[in-house]
């Protein structure tokens, strides 16, 4: 588990959709037990609402994608933060839900790619950390060595399509926007 508690994990926002790659590879690492994925029902309901527009008629699949998120991490739905909404106070007011979500599951971070709405002056109080899925992953890579490697080894086999080989998964990393991640792989190639 990251840190003492959990860590809210927005699999997307409306500017800066996480890609399948970094939501698999989070998931991975939190279904390997490194850290507590927590999301909440709005949360969910923008990642689907943005893959819907961006794949129409995709409401299906979404569907099952959620459902199996959940399944794969049983304890991750934060609920109860719709009263804390409206004390906090952020850049963009529509992403008080994730933060009173990350307040409410007792989360160490919020891992989004949208940095510019969650300033430290907002989430320190609440002793909050905010970082991108590259610097996530990097630091459970970090604190984790065998067993991230392990959970990343495992989502690499687990694709079909198509298959990736270690040296493939790090060239994808990379063209995902995650340098950070990439290079740190890149180090272990041999056991990915």
């Amino acid at each position: 588990m990251y840190g003492r508690r959990g860590t809210l994990h927005r699999t997307s926002g409306r500017q800066c959709p996480v890609s399948k790659l970094q939501c698999d590879a989070l998931l991975s690492l939190a279904h390997a037990g490194l850290f507590a994925a927590k999301w909440s029902a709005d949360i969910e309901r923008e990642w689907t609402a943005s893959r819907l527009e961006k794949y129409p008629g995709t409401e299906q699949a979404n569907a099952n994608k959620a459902r199996a998120m959940c399944e794969a991490i049983p304890d991750c739905m934060v609920t109860g933060y719709e009263d804390f909404m409206r004390c906090l106070t952020l850049p963009d007011p529509d992403d008080r839900h994730v933060l009173a979500a990350a307040i409410v599951g007792h989360a160490d971070a919020i891992v989004t790619n949208n940095v510019k709405d969650f300033p430290l002056e907002a989430l320190t109080p609440h002793d909050i950390d905010l970082q991108t899925p590259d610097q996530f992953i990097v630091n459970q890579l970090t604190l984790h060595p065998p067993r991230a490697i392990k959970a990343l080894r495992e989502m690499r086999l687990r694709w079909n399509n198509p298959k990736h080989t270690p040296e493939s998964l790090v060239v994808l990393f990379e063209q995902r926007g995650m340098p950070l991640t990439a290079v740190r792989l890149s180090e272990s190639v041999g056991i990915l």
